[in-house]
């Protein structure tokens, strides 16, 4: 079917920079909004940056002017680059898409679906 798989997480120090990927595969028609979310410790997840289909974003407060998202449509992919990074940016970050899968039944239709990542460690050391 389909499957997010991210990659780029690790061990930055304070101040650092990362930047994650996260590659859709699958029977993939197009693809809607790509997400990143993250889940700290002890906390719920959080809607960190959005992108839709058409290049358009949004950021909770706490990112806002370091991280950026962007996406390659011809690739699949959704991108966070994460400058200036905090100790509270130590999460476990996910990716999640709103994707038109190809109906097995019939090539020329699709139905609506969300997939989500495995998730990736980012660690920010002070």
């Amino acid at each position: 079917q389909v499957q997010l798989v991210e990659s780029g997480g690790g061990l930055v120090q304070a101040g650092g920079s990362l930047r994650l990927s996260c590659a859709a595969a699958g029977t993939i028609r197009a693809i809607n909004d790509m997400e990143w979310h993250r889940q700290a410790p002890g906390k719920q997840r959080e809607l960190v940056a959005v992108i839709s289909a058409l290049g358009s974003t949004d950021y909770a407060d706490s990112v806002k002017d370091r991280f950026t998202i962007s996406r390659d449509n011809a690739k699949n992919t959704v991108y966070l680059q994460m400058n200036s990074l905090k100790p509270e940016d130590t999460a476990v970050y996910y990716c999640h898409a709103e994707v038109r899968v190809i109906d097995p039944g019939n090539s020329k239709s699709y139905y609506v679906d969300d997939f989500w990542g495995q998730g990736t460690q980012v660690t920010v050391s002070s």
